[in-house]
């Protein structure tokens, strides 16, 4: 079969060479992309499970200022520089390193749990539909649904985003571009509403409120673990580590003209992952204010009560801007497993499969530790990505293994990426370590671990060819 792209996709996304000069996108697109895929409808949800996790107002605004700007400079040292200098898809640069064999292993994980994720996202679309269209939702500790109009609902916003996502990233790119403003406003005006309502009448009464009405600490709800400081920095910082140390993001920065554009993650992490998570924190305190034994995270109704129909039309693209991507990234790891199929056509069954998981509300109820298994899983080939191009060849070894010798399994990364993996599960099962916390002295484990597999395992393969030409 030909590696080349098939040649009836209606869109060029180069996902077997890098993205030529002619292709390359400037700072707006990605400020507009990463601005629609963090302002997103799942922030309904990840604001308001900061105070179900009991936490004060010093420890989420100090850790949420934190951990973001390390999220940033993530994107701006890690992701961009490789990126803007190979110009290749997180997929095929695997396989240059670590060969056919293994990299399809890694894209399989890697698209299942985009795809996962991706029908989150739909999922919280639908709960504003449900809204609208007044039909009985699951809430999140269902794992059926409960009603026709909610599998219809789920499928046709599938399907809509499925269709975006397939014209390619350009296509992304602009259709976050449009819905970003607005949606910003309509979440500021979450937060504002929601003080209104709980109090406030001036700005510098603010810290007070803050502190005695809305992140007042104490105990956690109950099946909540109590989050600190610490719990808030790292997750605002490894939420998407999949994404940045985890390199995913290479796929989107190879368009990029300079590797400085990582900074326009910054508009995703301080307008979404900090002043969206705390507006629709006020807004679940609100809920609570008003009725405190209404503790259900519904994305549609949160937002429906505070600013009505424009609330309901927020959830909705917010959602469709953070799957969009997704399912993009979905379909580039599924279409690397057949590199001559159609990425248009991938995609769209992507979206499919994504809309069907999104009719059971699983996912959804256990988002944030979904996203935290997912940075542990995918975290160690970032790794491997990093010490790849950057350090091997100062240790004297072969950078893209895979490429220069022919292997289709290259045992270093694989035994790196599954003993990272085991020494981060057995941390968390038997030493007590809370999943948000592994993934740091993870990377580490699985940087040193290819090092020095790679040192033996090319060393080994030197020998076997010295002994065989004598």
């Amino acid at each position: 079969m030909s590696d080349q792209p098939h040649s009836h996709d209606p869109v060029e996304e180069f996902e077997r060479e890098p993205v030529p000069a002619r292709a390359l996108l400037g700072l707006k697109s990605y400020v507009g992309q990463f601005a629609g895929e963090h302002v997103a409808g799942t922030e309904l949800m990840i604001g308001p499970l900061f105070l179900a996790a009991g936490v004060t107002a010093f420890d989420l605004i100090v850790g949420l200022l934190v951990g973001n700007l390390l999220a940033v400079l993530s994107w701006t040292l890690f992701t961009a520089p490789i990126a803007t200098r190979v110009r290749l898809t997180l997929y095929y640069q695997l396989e240059k390193i670590c060969g056919r064999k293994l990299v399809t292993l890694y894209n399989v994980a890697n698209g299942v749990m985009f795809t996962f994720l991706a029908g989150a996202m739909i999922t919280v679309s639908a709960t504003a539909l449900g809204v609208w269209f007044k039909f009985p939702m699951p809430g999140f500790g269902d794992l059926m649904p409960n009603s026709l109009g909610w599998v219809v609902a789920v499928l046709a916003a599938g399907t809509l985003f499925s269709f975006v996502a397939a014209y390619g990233y350009k296509f992304v790119a602009e259709f976050a571009n449009m819905a970003v403003p607005w949606m910003v406003v309509v979440f500021v005006a979450f937060g504002i509403i929601g003080l209104r309502e709980l109090g406030l009448t001036s700005l510098g009464d603010f810290w007070h409120v803050a502190q005695t009405v809305i992140w007042k600490g104490g105990a956690p709800m109950p099946g909540q673990v109590k989050f600190t400081f610490w719990h808030v920095m790292f997750f605002a910082w490894f939420c998407n580590m999949a994404w940045h140390i985890g390199m995913a993001d290479l796929s989107l920065f190879r368009y990029a003209k300079k590797s400085w554009y990582g900074v326009a993650s910054a508009a995703g992490m301080f307008i979404g992952h900090f002043m969206a998570w705390i507006a629709a924190s006020i807004l679940y305190a609100l809920q609570l204010n008003q009725d405190p034994s209404n503790t259900a995270v519904l994305p549609g109704p949160l937002a429906y009560r505070a600013c009505g129909i424009a609330g309901l039309l927020c959830v909705i693209a917010a959602g469709w801007t953070t799957a969009n991507p997704t399912l993009y990234r979905a379909g580039l790891a599924f279409q690397s497993l057949v590199p001559s199929s159609s990425r248009f056509r991938v995609t769209l069954l992507t979206g499919l499969v994504a809309s069907v998981t999104a009719i059971f509300p699983l996912v959804t109820m256990k988002l944030l530790d979904f996203v935290a298994l997912w940075g542990m899983i995918l975290m160690p080939m970032g790794a491997v990505i990093f010490v790849d191009f950057w350090l091997l060849e100062r240790f004297g070894l072969r950078r893209n293994y895979a490429e220069a010798t022919g292997a289709t399994f290259n045992w270093a990364a694989g035994l790196a990426w599954l003993l990272t993996m085991a020494v981060c599960t057995v941390l968390v099962q038997f030493a007590g370590v809370q999943i948000y916390f592994v993934s740091l002295p993870g990377w580490f484990v699985a940087a040193i671990l290819y090092i020095a597999l790679s040192k033996a395992c090319q060393k080994t393969r030197t020998a076997s060819h010295g002994s065989t030409s004598h």
